[in-house]
């Protein structure tokens, strides 16, 4: 799930949360923010833990004037444990209860509390299915960023449904857990016959009912979280293309698209195919190939991941990839809990530097340096602790920027080719697919391709809330003829947990006679490394490839002859409100100390603060601007050393 603000900032999704039984696999640290999560957890999340969802059949007729909704949503289970005579499903008070069948008989029933208590017509043993009918009816009250909405568009109606994560029982009862997927799911849609309703599989069916409606008839086959389960009804105009993912098979590829907005943004829905060419190249075939991929205009400011029919209300190519590459992560393999959830959007917003890297090899550095900027700024871990705030759980710096750069820095740790081999194997593992996955599950597919204990990655990128701060000094002396052994200390600061990062570090070495690349594992606060090299070494790159989130500073290092370049970022985040970050580079240089001054100006040329003005040595450095008393606007900040001026644009937004 992807949303877009003014001028592209983006921030996502807010959810409430669940959490499950500890994986007898899992580490250490994870067993800690595991049992320090429960409290919360318990309270906050919903879903009756004594029932095994089997099947939905959603059979809703809505309509626009006025505003209302008659469902009909049978549900199959089976005993989560022993035995059952009584379960609860999740649905809002807003909606009033008709009648629970079951064979034909009524059951008696309870509502309240947005839950409706169901008794069983005789108890239940371990694996004895039972289905129950539930005839309801109401004007739902929309929650959360709109569980359910009935508004228009160039004055057409259009009803649309976003549940991540617990407006589901705001349109339709149902178990509330993303843990506990249905194994298919039915949606028939009866609306006004001028519009189209969209939903998720394959459409089986349109009848005309003769009073001036007509239902759709949707069938899923594979299995389903409860939040992925959707509807968008309007006057769509519908445009197809197909994926050829054989010599002789194709996918429809289906987008329902307002009508005013078609023409602006199709060369935009064609890129789609192109999408699922990558990414089926990179993490195994779209997991629903023979059922359809899409898209569905709704009236939100983003998109959401529904399972073969993704909603946008927003289009650019980021939000498309981002959202295909939920289809796979998210949607095929499902977190198991909302404390999981960078495993959903760390994983599709990763894919989108993927995507755009496929399309030019160096734009995925750029991405993944933006992506970063704002990961840095992350408070709390990936694996999110705090679920008593939805904005902490959906936080984009730690569960979205961060859950990528995991990502990319196991790309370090491993390579290339083994991270895209571990990526496929996670994606094909059979207990995962078309299931739901933990950490632990994502780090045993790395392991088991990688051939290596990956434990001290995970317990202080996922659970850890910091990232490293090198410090580095070096010297050479020449050993022989043209033969030189460098000397390189390096130490490591953290402001908070953990208190050490373990991690393989790439240390180019430039030499008079070649440039060599050396892999270092640092294990320790302070440690010493030793090179010997042929040629006069004349600089050293620190991490050349960007693999690692961190800050790095030279310190008293000698006879180093090549200064590199002053590097001045771009602030995060950008539009910004109310502070932002400048991060700048001072380079080893003969100087020592130089003279630094960053200065901001307003659009006019006008110096509005000066935010550092002292003598630095070599390193990398942040600075704070807080916008207290500034307007909404352009602005320019300036890094002034000798001899050297450049200058950055960023934007307030109030």
């Amino acid at each position: 799930m992807r949303k877009i603000f003014l001028i592209t900032f983006l921030l996502f999704l807010s959810a409430a949360l669940s959490a499950q039984s500890p994986d007898p696999s899992v580490s250490k640290s994870e067993m800690l923010h595991y049992k320090n999560s429960q409290s919360l957890s318990k309270v906050l999340y919903p879903g009756d833990p004594s029932i095994d969802i089997k099947y939905y059949k959603l059979s809703l007729a809505l309509t626009s004037s006025p505003n209302y909704l008659k469902g009909i949503v049978r549900v199959d289970a089976v005993p989560a444990a022993s035995s059952l005579n009584s379960f609860f499903l999740d649905l809002s008070n807003d909606l009033s209860v008709d009648s629970v069948i079951s064979t034909s008989s009524a059951l008696p029933f309870t509502h309240s509390e947005n839950k409706l208590n169901i008794q069983l017509p005789h108890t239940y043993g371990s694996g004895e299915r039972f289905s129950v009918t539930v005839y309801y009816q109401g004007d739902p009250v929309s929650n959360g960023f709109g569980s359910i909405e009935f508004g228009t568009h160039n004055e057409s109606p259009a009803i649309w449904t976003l549940s991540e994560p617990y407006g589901a029982r705001d349109w339709w009862p149902c178990k509330d857990n993303p843990d506990d997927k249905a194994d298919s799911s039915q949606v028939n849609l009866t609306c006004a016959d001028n519009l189209i309703a969209v939903s998720n599989g394959v459409l089986q069916d349109v009848i005309e009912n003769g009073n001036g409606t007509h239902t759709y008839f949707w069938f899923n086959k594979y299995p389903i979280a409860n939040y992925l389960i959707s509807m968008a009804i309007t006057n769509y105009t519908v445009y197809k293309n197909y994926f050829h993912y054989a010599a002789n098979d194709s996918m429809p590829v289906t987008h329902y698209i307002y009508p005013e907005h078609f023409n602006n943004i199709k060369y935009l829905l064609d890129k789609t195919v192109n999408m699922l060419e990558i990414f089926s190249e990179k993490y195994g075939l779209y997991p629903f190939i023979d059922q359809k991929y899409g898209h569905a205009e709704f009236g939100w400011g983003g998109g959401m991941e529904h399972q073969t029919i993704t909603s946008l209300g927003t289009f650019n190519e980021s939000i498309i990839a981002h959202e295909l590459a939920h289809q796979w992560f998210g949607d095929m393999i499902t977190c198991k809990n909302w404390h999981e959830i960078w495993l959903n959007e760390g994983f599709a917003t990763y894919s989108e530097a993927v995507y755009f890297e496929a399309l030019d090899e160096s734009s995925y550095s750029s991405y993944i340096e933006s992506l970063m900027s704002y990961a840095k700024t992350a408070k709390t871990s990936v694996y999110a602790d705090d679920i008593s705030s939805a904005n902490t759980i959906f936080d984009y710096a730690s569960t979205y920027a961060k859950g990528a750069v995991v990502l990319h820095m196991l790309r370090g740790v491993t390579g290339d080719s083994t991270f895209f081999h571990i990526m496929k194997a996670y994606a094909s593992t059979p207990s995962l697919r078309y299931n739901n996955a933990s950490t632990s599950d994502f780090r045993n597919a790395a392991e088991s391709v990688y051939g290596k204990d990956l434990g001290y990655f995970f317990d202080e990128w996922i659970y850890g809330k910091d990232y490293p701060r090198y410090r580095y000094s070096w010297n050479f002396n020449k050993t022989g003829t043209n033969l030189y052994e460098i000397n390189l200390k390096l130490s490591q600061i953290t402001r908070s947990d953990p208190s050490f990062f373990t991690m393989p570090i790439d240390i180019k070495i430039h030499t008079t006679a070649m440039d060599t690349i050396a892999r270092i594992f640092n294990d320790q606060s302070v440690q010493e490394f030793v090179f010997i090299v042929s040629g006069r070494p004349e600089y050293l790159s620190f991490d050349p490839g960007n693999k690692i989130m961190k800050e790095v500073q030279v310190t008293d290092s000698t006879d180093i002859t090549k200064p590199e370049n002053y590097i001045l970022e771009q602030n995060y985040p950008n539009p910004f409100n109310p502070s932002t970050t400048i991060r700048y580079e001072i380079p080893v240089n003969q100087l020592g100390f130089v003279p630094v001054k960053l200065t901001v100006y307003n659009a006019l040329g006008q110096q509005v603060t000066i935010l550092v003005n002292e003598e630095k040595p070599a390193g990398i450095y942040e600075a704070e601007l807080n916008i207290s008393g500034l307007s909404s606007g352009i602005y320019y900040y300036t890094l002034t050393v000798p001899g050297f001026t450049t200058s950055k644009k960023m934007v307030v937004v109030k």
